[in-house]
């Protein structure tokens, strides 16, 4: 069986994903999932995407300034490509003066139409600057893939690149969702012999949606193996099946990952409580509150 121990983690961290909405009402249902999740008392800290060329740019800073009102530990994603050194300067300055301590960053993809990667083609060069400008003021999180990014030549091309931006000063990594628990150990297992010692966190995307799965799969070159695949193609008229079927999927690999040593895990909530919180539950995590059978 694969091990790795706490793979150089001090502590196990947990965390959730947060999109930044559209509109007042979009931000009132991000809050209310904010808040629900909060109250379990598992999460270290909440990332925000980021658009693609930085599309969402003013709703991410207003997501990141509502939940760190609210009290949450706030992780920006920024993405470089498209951008230059002194808009990026620019929007890091402005999260240090609002308390910001952790990034995610990431090499992002170009807007639709727009041919000019600007100065930061790929995220070691983004890591660089950012521990060149800023030295350790912020805790740097980075993309992992475990089924290997989409657009890499090859496999050995691809965990090269992620431990150059590992070395370049990351603190942490998170992963592309995944189901293959396997394909994650050995992911593991190859960035230690690369050199890679700092944590590899799993993203994990709970089910309750076939299509809108399938999509987010396609485009980040995510494997859904076959026997999930045909399963939920036959629950798609039924969403409590759907939704049992796929809590008990990712509880599964949960489990396995655990086993594994898996240093935390970061949930691709998708602004939504519930999915996470009943897989919350059936892990035995989280303070209790209330007399609901909740949190």
């Amino acid at each position: 069986m694969w091990s790795f121990g706490l793979q150089g983690c001090a502590e196990v961290e947990w965390s959730v994903e947060f999109f930044p909405p559209q509109g007042a009402e979009g931000f009132a249902k991000l809050m209310t999932a904010a808040a629900s999740l909060q109250r379990c008392g598992c999460f270290a800290f909440a990332s925000v995407t980021y658009g693609a060329g930085g599309s969402t740019r003013e709703r991410t800073f207003a997501a990141v300034a509502r939940l760190q009102e609210a009290g949450w530990e706030v992780a920006p994603h920024l993405s470089g490509i498209g951008s230059d050194r002194a808009a990026v300067a620019e929007i890091l300055d402005r999260y240090a003066m609002a308390g910001v301590r952790r990034l995610v960053l990431l090499r992002g993809d170009l807007p639709s139409g727009v041919v000019d990667p600007g100065e930061f083609r790929y995220a070691v060069e983004l890591v660089t600057f950012v521990r060149a400008r800023y030295g350790d003021r912020f805790w740097i999180a980075v993309a992992a893939y475990p089924e290997y990014h989409p657009q890499a030549r090859s496999a050995a091309a691809d965990l090269e690149a992620f431990a150059a931006k590992m070395a370049a000063g990351a603190d942490c990594a998170i992963t592309q969702f995944f189901f293959n628990a396997d394909a994650y150990a050995y992911f593991v297992e190859e960035a230690r012999r690369r050199g890679v010692f700092q944590p590899i966190v799993p993203g994990i995307m709970p089910i309750t949606c076939f299509s809108r799965l399938a999509r987010f799969a396609d485009q980040c070159g995510a494997e859904i193996p076959r026997w999930i695949r045909r399963t939920m193609e036959g629950l798609e008229n039924d969403s409590k099946g759907m939704r049992a079927f796929g809590e008990e999927v990712v509880f599964r690999l949960l489990e396995r990952l655990r086993m594994f040593g898996a240093p935390g895990f970061h949930f691709y909530t998708l602004n939504q409580a519930e999915p996470t919180l009943a897989l919350i539950q059936r892990l035995g995590m989280g303070e209790r509150r209330g007399d609901n059978g909740l949190f």
